[in-house]
């Protein structure tokens, strides 16, 4: 095995130069401050309940990986299923050995129990990459041993050192061992056995917690306590692999770390058995934002900027998706809602986000970073009025904001919609032009809805429509635009139709919101609308234990706002 030299770079050099990848040596990382970052995506990710996936798929997410920059991906189970043997072969042949401008080219891990059939099937898997390894677990832990496998803290040992010396007799020179169940095994026993497989020819050993029943502090312990008891461990490098049971994986991960682990287990958004791993993203990124002050100068070789597409494609290929509040790649992760946080945000970004959201990925316009909701403030809502074209006085974003707060308390979140609406209401102080007068609706499977409809001018003179519809709002609505279009040359556009509030069973109360605009504005959703084309909505709320009448009633109202307004 390759002898640690006795120069080492310090901490303030690694700052001072150009984080590199050092050289890849299996037993040994050349640069003491380089953490080898290890992804079981494919293989512990996967075992998640439901997020199994294709071969194409599993290959699709290998390419990713090694785009953003894992030392080691391990690729799959070989022995479960001939459909897994396949793609991680696949992954072996393809991945394994795209070796890009710079030499790097990821490691490629086949898993096996400590028997032959496994490892037989894994190194057939993984022997055709440039880096092949096999990793090869056995339990150790006094409960594992007894209800799982039945046998003698003894007769494992031999097993371990068994497999390992025929792994290395397949022509394996790159093998990781694991004690499943470390955390929970007799020390002393663990330093045995870790000891006898070092002795064997291994060249990594991880350090499980398998249930993740550990605290940090204890794992911490583990890692220093192996690293000062084991015979060879010098020879090796040591590996942590934590579990998310009680929430902890990550934070047990940088402990592991802090205490001497050069090797970092993790997944893609966390996922993996139960309630998952350590998640890649928060582990790099934590070591990344507190690499000098509380890692001695620690970092990966990751490219941070490919993390959210990483994220996002593992989300989509296994239908595990994330919660909106998921640090770093969940949705919310960099979205402010409370007004004291925006106004501060909009100030300086800083002053509430502790990395730049485009370091992951993440590509922003303007109006992202903040939403406006019922906790918004002034200087939030100013802003965004002003992204979407809207220059208004004092006085004016006062009677706005008065009824942004009484829409924010009915909705979750305010649109940019929501936004034009209110701004149009606000110019418009008019009587109604129309009111409903009478109303009768005809719906079944028969035939199509329909609606005959008297509507009142201003000036008291009525007036009758009929129209059918795909339904009975549809069928209302089509006969209210009849006696407009007929009568006023206004053409309508429904832009956004709601049922906000249904209460107390089948006789409540129905609360209807809608948003129209003239037919000949060319409206647009935000996404693609520009500044400078900004074009008045009008909303109208009704309530009513009838959704069609409310549903009518509502969409009057805002006509009148329509009508009565000036563009």
């Amino acid at each position: 095995m390759t002898t640690i030299p006795s120069m080492i770079p310090s901490p303030q050099q690694t700052k001072n130069s150009i984080d590199m990848r050092p050289i890849y040596i299996p037993n040994y990382i050349p640069n003491p401050y380089y953490v080898r970052i290890f992804d079981t995506t494919l293989r512990d990710g996967e075992q998640s309940p439901g997020a199994a996936m294709t071969s194409q798929e599993k290959l699709d997410i290998a390419r990713q990986l090694a785009k953003l920059g894992v030392d080691v991906i391990e690729a799959g189970f070989p022995c479960s299923s001939q459909d897994e043997f396949k793609a991680v072969k696949m992954i072996a042949e393809e991945v394994g050995n795209d070796v890009d401008d710079n030499g790097y080219v990821p490691v490629i891990v086949g898993i096996a129990r400590c028997n032959q059939k496994d490892i037989e099937t894994a190194w057939e898997a993984v022997k055709h990459a440039m880096r092949p390894k096999i990793s090869t677990f056995i339990a150790t832990s006094p409960i594992h041993m007894e209800h799982k496998l039945g046998k003698s803290k003894e007769e494992v040992l031999q097993i371990a050192c068994k497999m390992v010396k025929f792994a290395r007799n397949l022509g394996c020179h790159d093998i990781q061992f694991v004690p499943e169940d470390a955390t929970r095994s007799e020390r002393d026993f663990l330093y045995q056995i870790l000891g006898e497989v070092i002795k064997a020819g291994v060249t990594t050993v991880a350090i499980p917690d398998t249930v993740g029943i550990t605290m940090p502090w204890e794992y911490g312990r583990l890692i220093a306590d192996i690293k000062a008891n084991t015979p060879g461990i010098e020879n090796v490098v040591l590996s942590s692999h934590c579990h998310n049971d009680l929430g902890l994986a990550v934070a047990n991960t940088l402990e592991g770390v802090r205490a001497g682990a050069r090797q970092l287990e993790v997944t893609i958004n966390g996922i993996g058995e139960r309630a998952g791993n350590a998640s890649l993203e928060e582990i790099v990124m934590a070591l990344k934002c507190k690499r000098y002050d509380q890692f001695d100068g620690l970092y990966t070789g990751i490219n941070t900027q490919h993390i959210l597409k990483t994220s996002k494609m593992v989300e989509k290929y296994t239908g595990m998706y994330l919660q909106p509040h998921k640090a770093l790649v969940g949705a919310n992760a960099f979205v402010h809602e409370s007004g004291i946080h925006q106004d501060g945000w909009l100030k300086h970004k800083a002053t509430y986000e502790i990395i730049l959201p485009e370091s992951i990925g993440i590509k922003r316009s303007k109006g992202d970073g903040y939403v406006l909701g019922k906790l918004s403030g002034r200087a939030a809502l100013r802003k965004r009025l002003e992204e979407l074209g809207f220059q208004l006085k004092d006085d004016e974003i006062n009677r706005v904001f008065f009824n942004f707060k009484a829409l924010g308390d009915k909705k979750k979140r305010v649109t940019d919609e929501d936004l034009r609406t209110l701004v149009s209401n606000e110019v418009t102080h008019i009587e109604p032009i129309w009111k409903l007068g009478d109303l009768q609706v005809i719906s079944g499977t028969l035939g199509l809805p329909s609606t005959t409809i008297r509507l009142i001018n201003m000036n008291g003179s009525t007036h009758v429509a009929c129209s059918i519809g795909q339904g009975s709002v549809d069928s209302a609505l089509k006969a209210v635009n009849f006696i407009v279009k007929e009568l006023m040359q206004e053409p309508i556009k429904l832009v956004e139709y709601s049922v906000t509030t249904i209460k107390n069973g089948i006789d409540g109360i129905v609360t209807t919101y809608v948003v129209i605009c003239r037919e000949n504005s060319n409206y647009e959703s935000t996404s693609t609308l520009s500044q400078e084309n900004v074009h008045p909505t009008f909303s109208g709320t009704a309530a009513g234990t009838d959704v069609v009448v409310s549903s009518v009633e509502a969409y009057i109202a805002a006509l009148n706002k329509m009508l009565g307004s000036k563009e």
